[in-house]
């Protein structure tokens, strides 16, 4: 099946002004799945004047309208359940279970944006003036550009949106290249819930088009707030270009989350977890476990464990049965991960499971023995490939765990509560569990990372923080003195 798609711009269905196209294949067949528009930059600019254009009416609609609309899309988004698992298997090689997931949490962040629709409030703050009344009122920041990856592509194009929509912002969300006909559909279905003509806009471009693009709808006067989800050099790029414009930007980026095992920690329990945390959709999550730092005391028996684990993980053709992985991205990914494997095999490291990626198909690889003179230490793998790195105690997996640039999630293990959350404490990052894996989502947390993880963070009333601004007012109720 060819997804033949329109731009959404002012509850309309467009071309490209310059009638251009592009094309995405599938990772594993290379055969073309997806036909989208190529936004130019007019186009681009015709979204975010549709957005300004709408945004007076839906910042003064009702709360019980903003909430409606919110629930309606959630429930169309679960029975369009089988339409959004065919596109993102399609498009990005993911399995079905994994589509199904992003499904289930798109809708779970649809009906909590409504939930918090009567949550964006403010507060009455003494005044030291007579009987002046004074307040601080949350209102919404205007035109909220959402751009957002392939990985996750249901539920965190839906994660760039809802709030702001909640919020009474109007939104425009860029698509991601390799996901085109995925990202659009959440477009339909908020527009099929009534939020058109303008509230929502879903732009797609051509891969070599995304850089100016994305600079016409950030620099855009209309455009108050950018969301993005990314890797961190892009992230960078798009901060920069904001504060160049004063204008805030959340940012969710790239991540090497450290998984800590303690010599007291159930090693059965946390080889279930690691094996989820570093495994699951090809380890392309921003969570996903890249750093398992173990305590030399338990190292070898939890690594012979999760070996075994991985070798019962098989990745394929997502649509294969008795797959539980699917694909890569693409074949650039699957040549990263064999350098990355490569550098650290030629430096004493050794693997326990797995191997090279062939095309875009990597089985599930533990690497013990890693160390910071390899790359695999460092740099972000964003693939079905763990490092096993050996800690001497405590003190030392913790040092190791903040030895990275990144920060957004981390797990840690121990049987011995108080200690896991002292341990947890010292761990730089904006996320950590205890006996539980890296990936972990849910609509109502905080959810966001420190260090070139990013700043600012999704979900519940954090979100709404960050999608309005703070406005203070008053009233006088009496007469009032004046010095002249």
């Amino acid at each position: 099946m060819m997804n033949d798609l329109k731009l959404l711009i002012a509850g309309e269905e467009l071309a490209a002004s310059n009638g251009a196209s592009f094309q995405r294949f599938n990772p594993l067949s290379n055969q073309p799945v997806t036909t989208a528009p190529a936004a130019s930059v007019d186009d681009a600019k015709a979204a975010a004047d549709a957005a300004a254009a709408a945004f007076k009416q839906w910042s003064a609609s009702s709360v019980g309208e903003r909430r409606a609309k919110l629930l309606k899309a959630a429930d169309l988004m679960e029975s369009y359940q089988d339409e959004f698992i065919a596109r993102m298997v399609a498009e990005t090689g993911a399995t079905p279970t994994w589509a199904g997931f992003n499904v289930m949490v798109a809708a779970g962040i649809l009906r909590e944006a409504a939930s918090l629709t009567t949550q964006v409030g403010g507060e009455l703050i003494p005044s030291n003036v007579p009987d002046n009344l004074a307040m601080g009122m949350r209102v919404p920041c205007g035109v909220v550009l959402g751009i957002a990856p392939w990985n996750a592509p249901i539920i965190l194009g839906t994660r760039a949106l809802a709030m702001p929509i909640a919020c009474g912002n109007t939104v425009i969300l860029k698509a991601s290249e390799q996901c085109p006909a995925t990202h659009h559909l959440i477009g339909q279905v908020l527009i099929e819930a009534g939020l058109g003509e303008g509230v929502v806009n879903v732009v797609t471009n051509a891969p070599e088009q995304a850089a100016e693009v994305v600079a016409t709808l950030v620099e855009h006067p209309s455009v108050r707030r950018v969301n993005f989800t990314g890797s961190t050099g892009v992230g960078r790029i798009i901060a920069e270009k904001a504060a160049h414009h004063l204008k805030p930007v959340l940012l969710e980026l790239g991540g090497k989350a450290p998984f800590v095992v303690l010599e007291d920690a159930d090693l059965d329990a946390a080889v279930e977890a690691a094996a989820f945390g570093a495994f699951f959709n090809q380890g392309q999550i921003c969570m996903s476990t890249e750093r398992l730092i173990v305590v030399d005391a338990v190292a070898d028996a939890f690594a012979e464990k999760l070996a075994a684990k991985a070798n019962s993980l098989k990745a394929g053709d997502p649509l294969a049965e008795g797959n539980a992985l699917g694909t890569l991205i693409n074949t650039q990914s699957g040549h990263k991960l064999n350098e990355l494997l490569e550098d650290a095999l030629s430096k004493g490291a050794f693997k326990r499971s797995g191997g090279p990626a062939e095309g875009v198909v990597m089985q599930a690889t533990l690497v013990d023995g890693v160390t910071p003179e390899m790359r695999l230490y460092s740099e972000e793998s964003f693939g079905p490939m763990v490092a096993l790195i050996r800690a001497k105690d405590e003190a030392d997996a913790i040092r190791l765990a903040n030895d990275t640039e990144y920060g957004l999630s981390s797990a840690v293990f121990s049987r011995d509560i108080a200690r896991a959350m002292k341990v947890a404490k010292q761990i730089e990052s904006g996320i950590c569990h205890i006996n539980g894996p890296t990936v972990h989502d849910e609509p109502q947390m905080p959810f966001g990372g420190v260090k070139a993880s990013g700043y600012g963070r999704f979900g519940g009333k954090a979100g709404i923080e960050e999608f309005t601004d703070l406005r203070w007012m008053t009233i006088q109720m009496g007469p009032r003195h004046y010095p002249i």
